[in-house]
């Protein structure tokens, strides 16, 4: 441990603020000095003796002011980003406010700790430092606020008299710190029992969309923290969330709870100016016993409810039939049993195969007398060309046949409709629309194909969609149920980190819609539209005050919204990424628009082991054949370089030869890449994947051994490096050769680690949080995550010329960006294949090639990071 203090007076720290919080912080005059004004003082040092966050570094200040006495507790308040709070210059000004509020006795005689996020300095020549802020800070779990309480204050206030009581502590933070703070809090209400976040980051940085479906599930016991959220109704919208819709979705879900808290929209963006103009008024409610809290009221209305014209019968236009099916028993929904209709427009001709649109709740939205009316408006529709003669299945939810019907719901409702996944999308493609089609010609066209629902008929429409987007091509959602009844509250951050489906969605919702303890859906509906909105899919959302969660609205809306889906007008995508920051590295920027993955070879026994040349050649293995190949960057041709099994291929630092994994042989081999000589490297090793440093000495992981093996090729010497990943698989360098990522083929995370001289390895952190696939067996639980899988089966990696990770796995290749926060995921050509390898090769190393099974593809990207 290093701890370096000097005395400083208070006006003269002026740190500038790490990442983009030098942006954040601006010019405020609120917290200004006052001469009359007892000072307070401020001390400075530095901390590098984390295990919490191995080998990081940060620097921070305390403040003890005047009024200070040893022999009386003070309260404490924490800041993260702290050189943002502290500089008297900036936006905040924090030293000066609690001198002024202090001496007014508007709170308690308080000590302030002002800390910044850790810094991982570079060892290696070349290399450069490596900011650890977005993984203590927008990471859910009690990591960090075990750092602060364990390890950093008992530090930070060595000597000082701090009262432990969490009523007199505050934890406090900007953008990622805010979150930080809140999550510091909410994982150890018995040590922070206020919080204080200026444009917090509530988003899918790193998982923290979920704090608002978790705060409700408190509302029997919520947490004893009292909370103050400041936004900006100009903040960001951008990969990562919208960051205005997220504290709202928040501040709804503390209502709810029966927290304590006061919610304030501001002016402005993502900037600490209205954070700071409205910083004295934060801290004074903080300490105020009696403050009171914010009121949103949620006001449910009737209006009075007319048909659409296009809802009611008219004269002269031909009406469909609607024939009864015989009750259906589910396969795959075992135990059930549903009734359902077909309805069969006029228009219908045997010869031309006609549209579909599937309608969960089918027979509610079928009735005629209802405020859906779907036959009556179809006939209008198609009658008058608007949407093309359409076969419409009307299919109820599922019945536990053993079971009586109670109040006529049916048991299986929730279970089919609000599960994510492909199961009942499944039950449609394979049990009912085949049945269907027995009957009547059905277009094979995926953009003929429609799904929908409404409530949480509407969240399975989507998730049909979603999941088969080669089969439905048009959802309808009224009110939809994108909230944690069974993890659909998921939707929105999925969208923004996914590349983007080929679906068009029609959405309505209103301001009365439910509030309660699985979310609020007026706001998951908008952040859902929101999320679409960005990744610019062809989305509509129809919004009105009042109402309730019913059908009125979207029942009065449902005949335009069929126009609207039905348009044969073409969608152009409208791209807007002002919202990134600096360091985001959002998939809008990274695809090509109109690119897409294109075959490149076939007909392999198992191809893995990809790497690339200088030139942008591609190596590769077909582990069955056996044989090392290169696919050439200037005419595609296709050369045997050697006849090995290898299960990972990287070049020397002279680019001479190729070294190879031989796990089979249990040695590491080395390949001349003009005569295929294969000689022994080392022997002894059971190599998965391996990555070689600029001084030549090879990294292996050995995947049974949990561990991350050395090699020195000169001399012979094995040694491991790292232990304890419990199935260490891809592994690549970063760009300066100082970061080594380690992905976890039975885990949940991909590893990073500072690479030393000598290839030491140290700074050990799950760093990449891995999408999990859903466990197809698993138990969907009322309010809870989808049951997935704790194996992302990270495989091989590479990395692009902007610093981004690439990690395939189970869910397709998901991408990082340097600091490893989740940039999004390329979903698998075949799900029914692995994906095991990836590298970017090509002329200029912009296209991305996978060894996807027994095949390779690849896909054009713009790797080269935006101008700004």
């Amino acid at each position: 441990m290093c701890r370096r203090f000097r005395r400083l007076p208070l006006l003269c720290v002026a740190v500038s603020l790490s990442l983009s919080l030098s942006a954040i912080a601006q010019e405020n005059s609120g917290g200004a000095a006052q001469s009359d004004v007892p000072a307070g003082k401020i001390t400075s040092g530095k901390f590098d003796a984390s295990q919490v966050f191995p080998g990081t570094v940060r620097d921070y200040s305390v403040y003890v002011p005047a009024q200070y006495t040893p022999d009386k507790p003070a309260a404490l308040m924490v800041f993260m980003d702290g050189a943002g709070y502290v500089n008297p210059q900036g936006a905040f000004r924090v030293p000066a406010l609690l001198d002024t509020l202090i001496h007014e006795q508007a709170m308690p005689v308080t000590v302030a700790v002002f800390v910044n996020p850790g810094t991982i300095p570079a060892t290696a020549p070349g290399a450069k430092p490596r900011s650890n802020r977005s993984f203590e800070y927008d990471s859910l779990g009690d990591r960090y606020a075990t750092f602060l309480v364990d390890e950093f204050l008992p530090v930070a206030l060595k000597g000082l008299n701090v009262s432990a009581d969490p009523k007199d502590r505050a934890v406090c933070g900007i953008s990622s710190g805010g979150i930080c703070a809140f999550t510091a809090a909410w994982e150890k209400p018995e040590q922070f029992g206020k919080v204080l976040s200026h444009i917090g980051s509530f988003t899918n940085i790193r998982g923290g969309w979920a704090y608002s479906g978790l705060v409700r599930k408190t509302k029997d016991h919520p947490k004893p923290i009292k909370v103050y959220l400041q936004e900006g109704r100009e903040d960001l919208n951008n990969l990562h969330g919208n960051w205005p819709l997220s504290n709202q979705q928040l501040a709804a879900a503390l209502q709810f709870a029966g927290y304590q808290y006061k919610f304030v929209m501001t002016e402005g963006g993502h900037s600490g100016k209205f954070g700071g103009e409205t910083l004295p008024e934060a801290v004074r409610w903080l300490w105020d016993d009696k403050a009171e809290s914010t009121n949103i009221p949620i006001v449910n209305t009737k209006p009075e409810w007319q048909p659409h014209p296009d809802a009611v019968a008219q004269e002269g236009v031909p009406h469909g039939k609607v024939e009864q099916m015989e009750p259906w028993e589910s396969k795959i929904f075992a135990g059930t049993t549903r009734d359902w209709a077909v309805y069969v427009p006029a228009q219908y001709k045997a010869e031309q195969p006609a549209a579909l649109m599937v309608f969960q709740d089918g027979l509610r939205m079928g009735d005629v007398d209802g405020r859906w009316r779907v036959p009556i408006v179809l006939d209008n529709l198609i009658a008058r060309g608007d949407m093309p003669p359409t076969i419409a299945v009307f299919i109820n939810p599922g019945h536990d046949k053993t079971k009586p019907r109670v109040g006529g719901k049916h048991s299986n409702r929730s279970l089919e409709y609000d599960s994510l996944g492909d199961r009942y999308v499944r039950f449609l493609l394979e049990e009912i629309i085949p049945e269907v089609k027995k009957r009547y010609a059905i277009s094979d066209d995926p953009e003929m194909h429609a799904i929908g629902g409404s409530s949480s008929g509407a969240i399975c429409a989507f998730t049909a969609a979603w999941e088969r987007p080669d089969y439905f091509r048009k959802v309808y959602s009224s009110v939809g149920s994108f909230t944690n009844l069974r993890g659909g509250n998921v939707y929105p951050s999925l969208v923004r980190k996914t590349e983007p489906q080929p679906i068009r969605v029609y959405m309505a919702d209103t301001s009365g819609d439910v509030d309660n303890a699985f979310g609020s859906w007026p706001w998951a509906n908008r952040q859902m539209a929101s999320a679409l909105g960005y990744m610019g899919y062809d989305v509509r959302f129809d919004w009105a005050e009042g109402y309730a969660h019913n059908a009125d609205f979207g029942g009065s809306k449902f005949p335009d919204a069929m126009k609207w889906l039905w348009r044969s007008e073409k969608h152009t995508p409208m791209i807007d990424t002002r919202g990134d920051l600096g360091g985001d590295l959002t998939l809008l920027n990274l695809l090509v628009p109109g690119e897409s993955w294109q075959l490149v070879a076939e007909n392999f026994g198992f191809a893995d082991g990809l790497c690339a040349d200088d030139e942008g050649n591609l190596y590769f293995c077909d582990m069955k054949a056996p044989a090392v190949m290169r696919i050439s960057a200037a005419d595609g041709a296709t050369t045997v370089i050697a006849k090995e099994s290898v299960s990972g291929l990287e070049f020397s630092p002279d680019r001479t030869m190729l070294y190879a994994c031989q796990g089979s042989k249990g040695r590491v081999v080395s390949i001349d890449v003009k005569s295929g000589e294969v000689k022994t490297v080392a022997e002894g090793v059971k190599p998965n994947d391996l990555a070689v440093t600029s001084d030549g000495l090879i990294l292996i992981t050995e995947t049974g051994a949990k561990q991350v093996t050395r090699i020195n090729p000169q001399t012979g010497e094995v040694a491991a490096v790292d232990v304890g990943i419990n199935k260490p698989n891809g592994i690549a360098l970063s760009n300066d050769g100082g970061t080594l990522a380690v992905s976890d083929y039975g885990g949940t995370h991909t590893w990073t680690f500072r690479v030393n001289a000598g290839a030491a390895l140290d700074a050990k952190m799950p760093t990449m949080p891995m999408r999990l696939p859903i466990d197809a067996g698993g138990e969907f639980r009322f309010n809870e995550p989808p049951p997935y899988l704790e194996a992302s089966r990270g495989d091989g990696m590479a990395v692009d010329k902007a610093g981004r990770y690439y990690v395939t796995s189970e869910m397709g290749v998901q991408v990082f960006d340097p600091t490893g926060r989740p940039c999004g995921v390329l979903p698998k050509v075949d799900p029914g294949q692995p994906l095991t390898s990836c590298m970017l090769a090509g002329r200029d190393h912009s296209t991305l090639f996978i060894a996807h099974g027994t095949r390779i593809y690849k896909r054009t990207l713009t790797v080269e990071k935006p101008a700004r």
